[in-house]
């Protein structure tokens, strides 16, 4: 077995084969959690797990690129749902009411992204001041429900720490780096605080200052998880090509290459730590 940590089948790209995808998964006992970036994909996700007795679930939250800080624009994203608006502010009761479904295993995807921000100094810093607040209010949340935390973190690994180390009441005991992209040092960060780390197809990429093999060997694989983040990131051989939860394997073999361990033992471990952390 082998668990897609972080997909979403529940975006535009999915939306006329979603369950032919899903049948092919679980057929070659490939489960997954889709995971939402705003109240739209992540009803979505919930009702989209809700079709299937086991091997899919959902994760609910507010992605950051669409919080609406009224500070900035963003790129609207055709593989990923139409949207009747393109940004929301966190409803805090909206998104408890959604996770009464038994199917909701985590808050996420939350967090911190600073690649699209204001020009002015004054604007950038109450830009990222709205999108700290409501990470701390999904936190609470997160906290409230008893569920762990899915972050997604772009260009902004020492705010979102800092963030964690100043409120351990709102930290989470149970959490993923999704998508991990970082130094040593952040990943050391993470580690300590007891946060598994997401890998995908990013990792076949070069990305500067982020050397991918170093990280992945000295990440513990028993606080590794794998994922696509489908539609995106498809690794080779399918790259510039809609990504798959069917394409898990191909992490699982890249880091099975690197750490030198046996690839079966990978999927294993994995899927474990992917129980463990969604109770599932």
């Amino acid at each position: 077995m082998i668990i897609d940590s972080h997909a979403h089948l529940n975006f535009n790209a999915f939306l006329n084969d979603y369950q032919e995808v899903i049948e092919r998964c679980l057929q070659e006992n490939i489960w997954m959690i889709n995971v939402g970036t705003k109240y739209e994909t992540s009803k979505r996700a919930v009702e989209i797990a809700q079709e299937y007795e086991k091997g899919v679930w959902a994760a609910i939250g507010l992605h950051p690129i669409h919080l609406d800080t009224g500070l900035v624009k963003m790129k609207i994203d055709k593989e990923e749902i139409e949207f009747k608006s393109r940004e929301e502010n966190f409803d805090y009761n909206k998104y408890k009411k959604l996770a009464r479904s038994k199917k909701v295993v985590a808050i996420g995807e939350i967090g911190l992204d600073y690649y699209w921000k204001p020009k002015t100094k004054k604007k950038q810093e109450l830009f990222k001041e709205k999108q700290k607040n409501a990470l701390l209010s999904q936190l609470r949340l997160a906290k409230e429900l008893g569920l762990p935390v899915i972050f997604h973190c772009r260009m902004a690994h020492k705010d979102l720490i800092s963030i964690l180390l100043e409120n351990p009441d709102l930290r989470p005991s149970r959490a993923v780096a999704h998508s991990f992209v970082g130094g040593k040092q952040d990943l050391k960060k993470y580690l300590n605080f007891g946060f598994y780390i997401g890998f995908n197809g990013i990792i076949f990429k070069e990305i500067p200052g982020v050397d991918f093999k170093e990280i992945i060997k000295i990440t513990p694989l028993n606080k590794i998880l794998l994922e696509t983040d489908s539609p995106y990131l498809a690794p080779p051989p399918f790259q510039n090509k809609r990504n798959t939860p069917l394409n898990t394997k191909y992490i699982a073999k890249e880091i099975s290459r690197i750490k030198k361990i046996d690839f079966n033992k990978i999927t294993e471990i994995t899927t474990q730590n992917a129980r463990e952390l969604f109770s599932i």
